[in-house]
């Protein structure tokens, strides 16, 4: 594939600042950590959904060779709505499900996997929704009490948070920023929300750290990426105490089977 037909490495922001750059994960990862460096990398990505996979998400679960321990959790409350899965080489400690709020667990959104380092909290933000009709649930309810549980556990061992957290931080993490703050997952509310639930208690976005000023999105809407009009919406999440263990966090743009595409962390452990 040439550059020509890469989007994303062409900087595309409507309203982009001096210093800001196109991600572009061919030239902008670091080399990759010695083989006798202990790591773990961990991958995120959001499906889109498995409903057109014949089999039930167990068997799809069990397709990849190798990754012997995996974990799911779907919607309860509505079929084909929302879920989370885990597949893993690595057996954890342990494996929690939701955050122990039953106003919160019937959708399916958390799963915990505790290891010898770290807490791996895999979520799917609730998104607020046409016409912003979750947005006080989300603000009010879910977000504090999501980033509680996170805190609590994070008193017992660092934690990386990771997955669709439905909220683009920052004006540099989506393409046409005056044109969204009404939009779910870009009102002030919402990214006042990710600021006082998680930057203000220490938690640091991984990719924004390593790449102050690059301009690289998750999500794109119907016939969006080809001109990469996007939104960052998907994260890795870090403990302060642990950031300086994270060698690389990046995003796989070229990958365009669902409307996101991965994210990646390299952790030193």
């Amino acid at each position: 594939m040439t550059s020509k037909q890469e989007p994303w490495t062409r900087l595309s922001h409507s309203t982009k600042l001096p210093g800001w750059v196109a991600y572009n994960p061919r030239t902008m990862r670091p080399p990759p950590l010695s083989g006798d460096t202990k790591q773990m990398k961990i991958l995120s990505w959001n499906v889109n959904g498995l409903r057109n996979i014949e089999g039930d998400v167990k068997d799809f679960m069990n397709l990849i060779p190798g990754y012997e321990y995996n974990y799911w959790s779907c919607s309860v409350a509505r079929l084909d709505y929302s879920g989370t899965g885990v597949i893993s080489r690595v057996k954890p400690i342990s494996v929690q499900y939701g955050i122990g709020i039953a106003e919160h667990d019937q959708e399916g959104r958390v799963i915990t996997l505790e290891f010898e380092n770290f807490y791996l909290v895999n979520a799917y933000v609730p998104n607020s929704g046409r016409g912003l009709r979750r947005l006080v649930y989300r603000v009010d309810s879910w977000d504090p009490s999501f980033a509680d549980f996170v805190e609590k556990l994070e008193s017992f061992k660092p934690v990386i948070v990771c997955g669709d957290l439905n909220c683009a931080r920052q004006s540099i993490d989506i393409h046409n920023p005056p044109a969204k703050t009404e939009d779910a997952g870009f009102t002030e509310e919402e990214r006042e929300s990710f600021q006082i639930n998680f930057d203000m208690r220490g938690f640091v976005d991984t990719f924004r750290k390593q790449h102050p000023k690059a301009v690289g999105y998750t999500f794109w809407g119907e016939n969006q990426r080809r001109n990469d009009k996007g939104w960052r919406l998907d994260y890795f999440l870090a403990s302060g105490s642990i950031i300086d263990r994270v060698h690389d966090s990046y995003i796989l743009p070229d990958v365009t089977s669902s409307d996101h595409s991965p994210i990646g962390l390299v952790l030193k452990l």
